[in-house]
C-alpha cells in the first residue's frame, strides 16, 4: 500500500484505540462513580448510564469507518496475496465486534434506556449491557493486536 495511505491508516487505528480506551478506562469509571467525587444524590446510575451512552454514541461514527477502512485495506491485502494469520484474524474480529457494537448493542441500549429508570431491573438490559461491554472489549484489544502487528511488521 503507498505510504502517504498508509501512515493515515496507521493513524485511524491509533485514533480509534485512543478513543477506545479513553472511553472505557477513563470516562465509563469517572462517571459511573461520580457519587464518590462530588457526593451522593448527585445522578442516577440510570442518569449516569445516559451520559456514557452519548459518549459512544458520538465515538461511533469513528468506529463504523475504522471498521470500513479495515476492510478496504484488508480487501487490498487479500487481492494483492499479503496473509499475515494474525492480521486477518485481529482485523476480522475488530470489523465484527465493530459492528456489532455500533449497530446492534448501541442501538439496543438506547431503546432500552427510552423505556426509563425501571429497565435497569430488567434481566435483558443488564446481560444486553454486560454483552455489550464484552463486545467493546473484545474489539479494543482486537484493534490493538492489528496496530501492534502492522507496527511490529514495519519495524523488524
Amino acid at each position: 500500500m503507498p505510504k502517504k495511505l498508509w501512515i493515515p491508516y496507521l493513524m485511524l487505528l491509533g485514533m480509534t484505540l485512543g478513543v477506545g480506551l479513553c472511553a472505557g478506562v477513563f470516562a465509563a469509571p469517572v462517571i459511573f462513580h461520580a457519587d464518590d467525587l462530588l457526593g451522593g444524590g448527585v445522578l442516577t446510575h440510570y442518569q449516569e448510564g445516559i451520559i456514557m451512552t452519548k459518549i459512544f454514541l458520538k465515538s461511533n461514527w469513528l468506529v463504523n469507518a475504522t471498521c470500513i477502512a479495515i476492510l478496504v485495506v484488508e480487501g487490498y491485502h487479500f487481492l494483492r496475496f499479503y496473509r499475515d494469520q494474525i492480521t486477518f484474524y485481529s482485523a476480522f474480529v475488530t470489523v465484527w465486534t465493530g459492528f456489532m457494537f455500533t449497530f446492534y448493542y448501541t442501538p439496543q441500549i438506547v431503546e432500552f434506556q427510552k423505556q426509563g429508570e425501571s429497565i435497569l431491573e430488567n434481566e435483558l438490559f443488564q446481560k444486553a449491557h454486560m454483552m455489550s461491554e464484552w463486545d467493546f472489549k473484545i474489539f479494543v484489544v482486537a484493534l490493538a493486536l492489528l496496530l501492534g502487528r502492522y507496527l511490529y511488521r514495519k519495524i523488524v
